[in-house]
């Protein structure tokens, strides 16, 4: 049974509906099936409850990074739908039948086919440009006469590099090769687009996309409106106010001194959470609406704004530190990064609550 928040927790809020709908707007821009990429544990969001919400709306497939993950979903999802593993199996993992492995080089092709493969099949990763995993071209052209038979393929998939670079030559050359390396595996399903190259239109379209950010409203086409929606709210609460006189250091290393005298809050929150220590006296917090700095440096557990011109705060109440008035991308952008990191990186010990799909 749920259980209320504690005052001195800070809350994660996921809308699990604006999950499902990103996850809708991608199927119908891609025109084929599409997958939920939930691993980092669902980029941070909870890959069981996200996970569980997509299958409810008919996702089939589903991608995680390493194999604990895969088992750990199998158990929160049951026996179906598909669940595949970008890193393939480790050496000695039982191949029960209920996880795919994605083959990313000759080692795992021997193996998978030394161990039997089960009825789950497999997936062939071919490296078209991005020179990480998959089977390089002279990988390919070394693979000797029957070396895939009995795998059971069920997709040959690549991996985009510069997507959400749209002016990348790049993004003409891997779909060129990837047809090119697929041909040698006739009637087997591909899969290529991942969220921004859904957003390619015809000339990434495949059998099967795989996105990951775009379904947790992370912009999949920089530069331009986000078409997605927005899928968390991370509010933070109020321990204690204060009056610091101007002239006052405010944090570790006084890096932060009152121009005026200020009211400043302290909330539950800091680095060890996830809230980056980049995003000292640069990150902000929405009070009924309106931003209020941060200033000082963001501590382990610790994060003070100044909330001089929002006297109506109190302690106990909740400031938005990530949510619809500064989205995740917006958030990495005062923080340097990207908005995959803000989200992957959210702690534990936030308590999660989940708003149904």
């Amino acid at each position: 049974m749920a259980t209320e928040p504690l005052a001195t927790e800070a809350l994660l809020q996921v809308d699990l509906a604006a999950i499902v709908s990103n996850w809708r707007d991608l199927c119908a821009r891609h025109g084929a099936a599409v997958a939920g990429v939930v691993k980092a544990d669902g980029y941070g969001l909870g890959a069981p409850a996200v996970a569980r919400a997509l299958a409810g709306a008919g996702c089939r497939h589903f991608f995680v990074a390493q194999f604990s993950e895969g088992v750990a979903l199998r158990a929160a999802l049951g026996p179906v739908p598909a669940i595949a593993v970008l890193s393939g199996f480790p050496p000695g993992a039982d191949p029960s039948g209920t996880l795919v492995p994605v083959l990313n080089g000759p080692a795992d092709i021997a193996a998978w086919a030394a161990a039997g493969p089960p009825a789950a099949g497999c997936i062939l990763h071919l490296d078209t440009g991005m020179e990480r995993l998959g089977l390089s071209p002279a990988e390919r052209a070394t693979l000797v006469p029957g070396a895939l038979d009995g795998l059971d393929l069920r997709f040959v998939m690549t991996h985009l590099a510069c997507a959400d670079e749209p002016a990348h030559p790049l993004n003409a050359a891997q779909p060129a090769r990837f047809a090119e390396a697929a041909a040698a595996f006739p009637g087997i399903p591909r899969s290529l687009a991942n969220s921004a190259g859904i957003f390619h239109g015809a000339a990434m379209a495949s059998d099967l996309a795989r996105p990951g950010c775009a379904l947790y409203g992370i912009n999949p086409t920089p530069g331009h409106d986000n078409p997605m929606r927005q899928v968390l709210r991370l509010l933070v609460p109020v321990l204690q106010l204060r009056h610091v006189p101007a002239g006052t250091p405010v944090g570790y290393g006084a890096t932060w001194v009152a121009k005026r005298d200020s009211r400043v809050a302290t909330i539950a929150a800091g680095y060890a959470d996830g809230y980056l220590r980049a995003l000292s006296s640069r990150g902000i917090g929405i009070v009924a609406g309106r931003p209020v700095p941060l200033v000082g440096r963001v501590s382990m557990d610790l994060i003070t704004l100044d909330v001089t011109d929002a006297p109506d705060l109190r302690p106990g109440d909740r400031v938005e530190m990530i949510g619809p008035g500064q989205t995740p991308d917006e958030v990495a952008a005062l923080a340097g990064t990207i908005g995959y990191e803000v989200l992957t990186g959210l702690g534990a010990r936030y308590r999660r609550q989940y708003l149904p799909a």
